[in-house]
């Protein structure tokens, strides 16, 4: 399945199998950087064979129309070689509900140059106007300014906190949940 999405300065890629050696260097890249707001991972997470079935899950999923996984590359980096960000829809649900979560993280070396902003930004349109969701909802740690400041500035409303929402980093964290609605 091949969905690319451009801004002014990225490519957001649904990622073929032959990636799984760039998600890998992405994420050792990252490693230390992640720890704080995502779970435990295990050894074999850091393994070209587990993201390679990874990735054929999600190009399967996407497939299903059930999740759509983006690879974020700079406009710039015109073979594709450096990951710098990711953005998932995930969860999506059609019928009366016609909704899904969002997901995303920044390369380390990347953030704060409104990279993300300019990615999800995009990724709204596709969700809203191509998929014709109504609802986008993320889960942000209270701790993670960045991140809220993020969809903050894409008009996602806080809808309020949800206790020990997610194990990150082996700790129940408390999660901000911040809603889009397509109006």
């Amino acid at each position: 399945m091949v969905i690319n999405l451009t801004t002014k300065n990225l490519i957001l890629e649904i990622p073929k199998v032959k990636m799984a050696n760039k998600v890998l260097d992405y994420y050792i890249r990252n490693r230390e950087a992640f720890k704080k707001w995502e779970p435990i991972r295990g050894k074999d997470f850091y393994t070209l064979k587990y993201h390679n079935i990874t990735l054929k899950t999600g190009i399967q999923k996407a497939k299903n129309g059930r999740e759509y996984s983006f690879l974020i590359f700079e406009k710039e980096d015109t073979k594709k070689e450096k990951v710098v960000g990711k953005l998932t829809f995930s969860s999506i649900v059609k019928g009366p509900f016609l909704s899904c979560f969002v997901g995303y993280s920044t390369d380390n070396s990347m953030q704060n140059k409104g990279y993300m902003t300019e990615a999800l930004e995009t990724g709204i349109k596709f969700i809203f106007n191509t998929l014709g969701l109504h609802r986008i909802e993320a889960n942000i740690m209270p701790g993670n300014i960045s991140s809220l400041r993020v969809v903050e500035k894409l008009g996602f409303q806080n809808e309020g906190l949800s206790p020990e929402y997610l194990k990150i980093n082996g700790k129940w964290e408390d999660h901000v949940h911040m809603v889009l609605i397509n109006h």
